[in-house]
């Protein structure tokens, strides 16, 4: 089971290039669907938290806060500049600001167990800006694309609500009081929120298949852009604010990977044209494979040194 989860890379890009060719193999997981797939992943990440989680920010507030105000930094700078520089049709270039407004996703935490990484920091950093998307993702989003389409803030703050808080705090609570149940649960969610997020990902690929094989090249480009930028300069800033090698590269990993499965929803949610979901997409298959290569280089140079950071 746990190489099904490691494996997840693998399973996107394959889903992926199949939506490509053949549509209908996965764009019947739509509309609800897609959101309740979203609900069940952010359902498995609280039922791994726990209170400590969220006590441990008190313990390492310098680094927790640096990697959020990258995130929140780094990232919508490149969504919004990039979308620019390849000159991107409207409704992309919208998705690209959205998605680069979400926090972190859930897999980062994984990349940065393969890689021996900070895996405490990872998941302080995932849980904290989660609870700051609630307002930071429609206000940035709004603030970085609102000119070039209608951004209903309001629209995104409830759906942020509905799709990430409420399945989080249900998550949380019911590792606290009912510990026999979560823990069955925990033996399949991992699975569970890898097939979700592959469905995900290779249904709005399929749906948008003929317009992401017009975009071509500037749309596939400032996707990777975003990401190659995202941890660059995750890790640059963070070694030039005096980070130490293994925070700088966690870090790195949590700027660079977003919560797409959010971005998708939001797109899907409140704007009209399903073109804005596209690039959320795409953003999840580029993220993914770019980290796994980081993962694997950063294991083989630095982890064969020790075992991994918990």
């Amino acid at each position: 089971m746990n190489r099904i989860v490691t494996l997840f890379p693998l399973w996107v890009l394959a889903a992926s290039v199949i939506a490509l060719f053949h549509p209908p193999v996965f764009t019947w997981f739509s509309g609800g669907l897609i959101t309740l797939g979203l609900g069940v992943i952010m359902l498995g990440m609280g039922i791994t938290l726990e209170w400590e989680d969220f006590r441990r920010v008190f313990t390492m507030p310098g680094r927790v806060m640096l990697g959020v105000a990258l995130q929140f930094g780094v990232m919508p700078f490149l969504g919004w500049s990039l979308g620019f520089l390849f000159g991107l049709p409207r409704e992309f270039a919208v998705g690209l600001g959205l998605v680069s407004c979400c926090p972190g996703g859930t897999a980062s935490n994984v990349i940065c167990y393969l890689a021996r990484l900070d895996v405490a920091l990872s998941v302080t950093m995932t849980s904290v800006s989660t609870l700051f998307a609630v307002v930071l993702t429609p206000f940035l989003t709004s603030l970085t694309v609102g000119s070039r389409l209608h951004v209903d803030t309001l629209g995104l703050f409830v759906s942020i609500v509905q799709v990430i808080i409420l399945p989080v705090a249900a998550g949380v609570i019911m590792r606290r009081y009912l510990g026999g149940l979560t823990r069955r649960i925990l033996t399949v969610m991992p699975v569970l929120a890898v097939l979700f997020i592959t469905l995900i990902v290779a249904s709005v690929i399929g749906a948008g298949r003929d317009e992401i094989l017009m975009a071509g090249f500037p749309l596939l480009g400032a996707v990777f852009s975003l990401h190659t930028g995202g941890f660059l300069l995750g890790y640059v800033f963070a070694r030039i604010l005096g980070s130490d090698a293994v925070t700088a590269k966690t870090i790195s990993i949590e700027v660079g990977m977003q919560n797409s499965g959010l971005g998708v929803v939001l797109a899907r949610q409140n704007f009209a044209s399903p073109l804005v979901a596209i690039a959320p997409a795409l953003s999840s298959l580029f993220h993914s494979v770019i980290a796994s290569v980081l993962a694997g280089v950063w294991r083989a140079f630095d982890g064969k040194n020790g075992d991994p950071v918990n």
